[in-house]
């Protein structure tokens, strides 16, 4: 009178004995996870006949999924993935409608072939989970699927070939989890997907989707947005994720779902809890085309969406001797903004050097409601930072307006300022410093055009880096383009006045590719154009004109 027999997880070897498989009182069988191996008894529905839980995964059975499996018509959970099962998917798959009360389906990982057959819509009406991933199948999913109203689960991932989503997946409103992901999808997402309520995980990545608007507002959605939302398409016009759970930083790769037909997008992440700054790429360059209301983390962006700056710095004066100063406020609601506080609080009490931004005071307080309050007081640095010099905002309405130009001499000076500082936290400091986060808008100009660095908020300790086995530069993060080591990538920045996040920069082409292939014969149409219109000294020879000279040509070929 045996009902429930389970041995997973033992590394059980062999097959399974027959004697096993001839009890008829079997209401639960669960092998999974062993090392068990031959071909699944044909007549197995026959000799286990009221077997509800059939748990088979993770082993190394092949041949045909049993016909016979039909006359186990009280079969709730069938679980064959992870094996070596063979045979027409159809033939196999027609088998299983007669299991009226079946509700998880997983056929996952084995070697399955031939199309998705219409009978796959016949499944028991109570069918919640449906596991077909990793088989050879081609075809499409079939547009009757929509009569399983209670799954919960669809996991149709890495076929050959599915190539569309019907309309009637959006009908399936109880819905939480839809993963269509590698599937050479290339026609559009219906606008049904949009009647979903209590959907958690949409992963359609790895397909060709295009020309398709997204509607996946009011639900459940939760955890950060993935850097692949919806694969590869080529462009997606709308896309709505307003009112669900998402958090975290927005990334940047989302901006390019949208192609370059950005001006005509509409991004909307509404109410939400997502936080960090917002990327000023592609659609995020127009602010009539995002929705950020509701996410009172954001911050940065363009300044058209008013969002509060990420770190805001303040301009003011010292009464005793009138000194101007800085003052860097910290947005402590900000995730990682108390440890960038304290990061860059220890990695300054120590050092000094000329070419690092001299910090005056910290403050560690707080107001009258009670909220910390934490802030940096350093010298106020007149000419601001290298990034408003490489890349000045053209006021076109300011018919005075001409741009800021640095010279060779100039930008070579404020290299080697770098350098000096760099090479004093590296070699010189008592603890050796890795300052992680090296850019233009980090590095600040005096009066005098002296470079001096500063943001030490990423800041590592190199013995804390050695010390967690990080012997290369993969743990060191920094913004996006300025890997650690980013000194190289500074340097180019400098003299070509090209971001490394730049749109040219697709297709595997990068900012140092870009100089790499100009050199040395094509140097000129690399140079920032803003460098070329510019003396090199004080004269009338402009540095184009020096170049061509050779005047300045060897030192820039040895310089990039």
């Amino acid at each position: 009178h045996l009902n429930m027999f389970q041995v997973s997880v033992y590394s059980l070897t062999g097959s399974i004995p027959i004697q096993l498989l001839n009890i008829t009182s079997m209401e639960y069988f669960h092998v999974s996870e062993n090392q068990l191996v031959g071909e699944l008894p044909p007549h197995i529905g026959f000799t286990l006949p009221n077997v509800r839980i059939l748990l088979l995964a993770g082993n190394q059975f092949f041949g045909n999924i049993p016909h016979s499996i039909s006359n186990a018509s009280k079969l709730e959970w069938l679980d064959f993935a992870n094996n070596s099962l063979t045979g027409l998917i159809p033939e196999d798959l027609d088998s299983l409608v007669n299991c009226t009360y079946l509700e998880v389906v997983s056929l996952s990982v084995n070697s399955l072939s031939g199309t998705l057959p219409n009978s796959l819509t016949n499944f028991s009406s109570h069918l919640r989970y449906l596991y077909m991933s990793a088989n050879p199948i081609s075809g499409s999913i079939p547009t009757e699927i929509g009569n399983l109203k209670n799954l919960i689960i669809i996991a149709i991932e890495k076929f050959i070939l599915i190539r569309n989503i019907p309309i009637s997946v959006g009908y399936l409103l109880k819905l939480q989890v839809l993963s269509l992901f590698e599937n050479n999808i290339s026609r559009e997402i219906p606008s049904s997907l949009g009647n979903f309520t209590f959907l958690t995980e949409l992963n359609l990545c790895g397909n060709s989707i295009r020309g398709s608007s997204l509607d996946l507002s009011n639900n459940n959605l939760s955890g950060a947005i993935p850097s692949e939302v919806i694969g590869n398409p080529k462009s997606i016009p709308h896309l709505d994720l307003s009112k669900n759970e998402l958090s975290g930083e927005i990334p940047s790769s989302l901006a390019w779902i949208f192609g370059y037909i950005s001006i005509f997008a509409k991004l909307n992440l509404s109410y939400n809890n997502l936080d960090g700054d917002v990327p000023r790429k592609m659609i995020f360059k127009n602010a009539s085309a995002i929705s950020e209301a509701g996410n009172e983390k954001l911050c940065g962006g363009i300044s058209e969406l008013k969002l509060p700056p990420c770190t805001p710095i303040y301009k003011g004066i010292l009464d005793l001797d009138q000194t101007f100063i800085a003052v860097k406020v910290m947005f402590l609601h900000q995730r990682g903004a108390l440890k960038s506080f304290m990061a860059e609080c220890q990695a300054l009490r120590n050092i000094r050097h000329r070419n690092l931004v001299k910090i005056i005071t910290a403050c560690s307080t707080s107001d009258f409601q009670g909220n910390y309050f934490r802030a940096l007081v350093y010298e106020f640095m007149h000419h601001g930072s290298l990034e408003s010099w490489l890349h000045p905002e053209s006021a076109s309405d300011d018919l005075n307006y001409s741009p800021r130009i640095l010279s060779f001499l100039r930008r070579l000076n404020i290299a080697i300022d770098v350098a000096s500082a760099l090479e004093y936290l590296h070699h010189h400091c008592k603890k050796p410093i890795v300052h992680c986060d090296l850019k233009p808008s980090n590095v600040l100009l005096d009066n005098d055009m002296t470079a001096h660095m500063g943001d030490f908020g990423l800041t590592r300790f190199i013995p804390e880096v050695m010390s967690s086995n990080q012997c290369s530069s993969v743990g060191l993060k920094g913004t996006v383009g300025y890997a650690t080591p980013e000194y190289g990538i500074l340097l180019l920045e400098i003299f070509t006045g090209k971001r490394p996040t730049s749109d040219m920069f697709t297709e595997g082409l990068d900012l140092h590719n870009f100089v790499k292939m100009a050199l040395p014969d094509q140097i000129l149409q690399v140079l920032d154009p803003l460098f070329l219109v510019g003396g090199v000294q004080e004269g009338e020879e402009t540095a184009e004109e020096n170049i061509k000279k050779g005047q300045i040509r060897e030192s820039l070929i040895a310089i990039l």
